[in-house]
């Protein structure tokens, strides 16, 4: 019997009832779901975070990080919460499992993963620093988290080739250019897909899908912050493709963002530091 082609097979992995991949973390999905309910306070995000000691950790040690820290350290989750504000504290928590997520047994798959880690946290703080900068700063916790969450799609897809993989001993080897085109071709999709199962704002599903596109919706400020970003991470490396002849300033998303160059150099700056740092978050 013919196999079936690996396209094929990852759809029907995704779709499966039963598959359980290490993706998202229960509590820090109950966090950005607390977000949204009026009922919820900074008790009731604390004691979510205190059910999982080791996320409470977790959560201390990016707090504390040279990304997040003012000038003393936070010792406790309410001085976190108090200093930092609920939503970043709960999009803290999201960085602190996600980054859990992107390891694998597999050399070839773990070679994937860690510069996408890089990139995801990169975009992340690209993005919030961008709506903080240019009159978005109202926004700036929802670009964090779009930032963050844009390319979910393509960590799903390595964590079903990391199953396949282990399934058969890890003797299943895949080529970095497969690996490549399988996450360039159907990341959009699956990862629209995932973030409507994880029932967040259907704001990040929608950049997860469509921040691909070929043209920009110049009423997404978000999307265009997120490509924007992708376009500073090509030109300096952080994520793989062509990137000579890029000129930021001259993009549709620079345009609509009213960023100016010397913000521009800034960033870029700002994403190379996120990169080496990314790994000790």
């Amino acid at each position: 019997m013919a196999r079936k082609p690996l396209r094929e097979l990852i759809d029907e992995r995704i779709q499966e009832d039963n598959l359980k991949l290490p993706v998202a973390h229960n509590i820090a999905l109950k966090l950005q779901q607390a977000l949204r309910d009026p009922k919820s306070d900074a008790k009731t995000m604390e004691r979510l975070i205190l059910e999982d000691q080791a996320l409470a950790g977790q959560i201390l040690k990016v707090a504390n990080s040279a990304f997040f820290a003012g000038l003393n350290k936070v010792e406790t989750i309410q001085r976190a919460l108090v200093r930092l504000g609920l939503k970043q504290v709960a999009n803290l928590a999201m960085v602190a499992t996600q980054q859990a997520a992107y390891t694998s047994k597999n050399k070839m798959l773990a070679s994937h993963m860690e510069p996408l880690w890089k990139q995801s946290l990169a975009s992340a703080i690209g993005c919030q620093w961008i709506a903080r900068r240019t009159g978005f700063r109202d926004r700036a916790d929802e670009a964090f988290l779009a930032g963050l969450l844009h390319d979910i799609g393509k960590l799903l897809i390595l964590k079903v080739l990391d199953e396949i993989a282990s399934e058969q001993g890890n003797t299943t080897q895949f080529s970095a250019p497969l690996i490549r085109e399988i996450l360039d071709n159907m990341h959009n999709e699956h990862g629209h897909a995932l973030l409507m199962k994880w029932n967040l704002p259907e704001i990040y599903a929608v950049i997860a899908r469509d921040h691909h596109q070929e043209t920009l919706d110049p009423n997404n400020v978000l999307i265009a912050m997120v490509r924007l970003v992708d376009l500073v991470c090509l030109k300096i490396g952080l994520e793989p493709g062509e990137s000579e002849g890029i000129v930021l300033a001259a993009t549709p998303e620079a345009q609509v963002l009213g960023i100016s160059e010397i913000h521009l150099a800034e960033l870029e700056i700002l994403l190379e530091d996120t990169a080496q740092q990314a790994i000790a978050a």
